[in-house]
């Protein structure tokens, strides 16, 4: 079965930093690309970043543009978000996901919380 698992959430300062892992398993990762979204309290879910199946090419929201950066590395099975220069309004529940064949998300993880507080 498909599972994506994300760690590495938790608090920061604004302007500090905290570094996100997604690791995948139940299919051939290097083969599909993926995403990051968020949902903060009371919010829609808002989408972050994607990345294609060999890391060549990225996307960026708006908000998070120069701050945040995707990457991973298919021969462990994980996708990563860097998150710096952390502002309050980047607290929220941090999601990945599956981009399918048909270009929906498929699978998600179960999420992990990053606070940005002082």
């Amino acid at each position: 079965q498909v599972q994506l698992v994300e760690s590495g959430g938790g608090l920061a300062q604004p302007g500090g930093s905290l570094r996100l892992s997604c690791a995948a398993s139940g299919f051939t990762f290097r083969s599909y690309a993926m995403i990051w979204a968020r949902q903060a309290p009371g919010k829609g879910l808002e989408w972050v970043s994607s990345i294609y199946s060999d890391g060549s090419v990225t996307y960026y929201a708006d908000s998070v543009k120069g701050r945040f950066t995707i990457s991973r590395d298919n021969a462990k099975n994980t996708l990563y978000l860097q998150m710096n220069s952390l502002k309050p309004e980047d607290t929220a529940l941090y999601y990945c996901a599956k981009v399918s064949l048909a270009r929906a998300y498929d699978y998600w993880g179960q999420g992990t919380q990053v606070t940005v507080s002082s």
